[in-house]
């Protein structure tokens, strides 16, 4: 997704029915089209099924998670903001919500963002023993580091990344070095992403940290393992989190709770169209499978969007009344 998570959405649930809309109910909706993947997929999704199926007047703006969120707290704009990482803003957005400004609509990532240690579905399925990052650590012979086969990697994010600094910290709580394995700093998010890519053409071992929703995961099914611990919030902000920790303890990355979030006044003059927004929501599988095609299409948020649209109408359509269904299926 982003570098935050680096700074991460349709089967659970109970959808909410929307029904049919006209203009003068919807009326103008600006909608922020955030500069990572997952996000502007679903603005683009948002703003097709608004106009098409609501007759809304959509305009997509420019966003990011903290401009965004502090020109919609003191501006009321943009109108919605589809998938906002809250984690980041929690403190005030609760203070917004509960002076009537913003209103936290659908979680539009029903898994939530999700970070952690990783291999290769293919391994774990060989070797079903495997279900802990300490359970990986006993077998380096299956972890090869990709510049010296005879030592064993953990794989780490590129540098100024934050995730580099937990999984760091991580990787000396684990004693992963006595256990025969070296940190890799993969340089860059191409580094990153080509050591998966390099390890699944090779069909060899690979263990560190990714996230989800990705474009990868879409592409290499892996396995996320466990930590054998719950996330621990007060050591993460404390140890975990801070760049050379002294005394670095287990602990499990937090999930991101990551929702789509509306000014109140937009709720108030959208109608029934605040129904879809308030019903619509995805997995991190789906979005990996959308964000996959896109990568490999070279396709942009709005390719992207229609390909959701035209693959997954069994998802989509719970979200909207059967007459919206219509209506946004003839426009594709």
């Amino acid at each position: 997704m982003k570098k935050l998570l680096a700074s991460t959405i349709i089967a659970a649930g109970i959808y909410a029915i929307a029904g049919s809309a006209s203009a003068a109910e919807c009326g103008e909706v600006s909608i922020a089209e955030m500069n990572w993947a997952s996000a502007g997929v679903a603005a683009q999704v948002d703003k097709f099924i608004l106009e098409n199926g609501y007759g809304c007047t959509a305009t997509l703006v420019t966003g990011d998670t903290m401009p965004t969120f502090t020109s919609m707290n003191e501006k009321g704009q943009p109108d919605m903001a589809p998938e906002m990482w809250v984690n980041a803003v929690r403190t005030p957005l609760d203070a917004a919500i509960k002076e009537g400004r913003l209103i936290e609509a659908a979680k539009i990532l029903n898994e939530g963002g999700v970070e952690g240690w990783w291999i290769p579905k293919f391994l774990a399925d060989a070797h079903p023993d495997i279900k802990t990052v300490q359970d990986a650590l006993k077998h380096p012979e299956l972890f090869p580091a990709p510049e010296d086969p005879s030592k064993a990697a953990v794989i780490n994010c590129p540098s100024g990344w934050n995730c580099q600094v937990s999984t760091a910290n991580l990787y000396k709580a684990l004693k992963a070095e006595d256990a025969g394995f070296t940190l890799v700093d993969t340089g860059s998010a191409a580094g990153l992403d080509g050591s998966i890519s390099n390890a699944f053409s090779a069909q060899k071992g690979w263990l560190g940290y990714y996230w989800a929703p990705t474009a990868i995961l879409g592409k290499y099914e892996m396995t996320r393992l466990s930590f054998g611990v719950e996330h621990n919030k007060a050591d993460w902000d404390a140890c975990t989190a801070v760049p050379d920790c002294a005394d670095p303890k287990v602990n499990s990355y937090p999930t991101s709770d990551v929702f789509t979030v509306v000014t109140k006044a937009f709720s108030e003059k959208a109608g029934v169209a605040m129904d879809y927004v308030k019903a619509r929501n995805w997995d991190n599988g789906t979005v990996n499978k959308v964000l996959a095609w896109m990568d490999e299409n070279q396709g942009t948020n709005e390719d992207a969007a229609k390909y959701f649209l035209e693959t997954f109408p069994d998802m989509w359509t719970k979200w909207v009344a059967p007459d919206v269904a219509e209506k946004v299926k003839a426009a594709l």
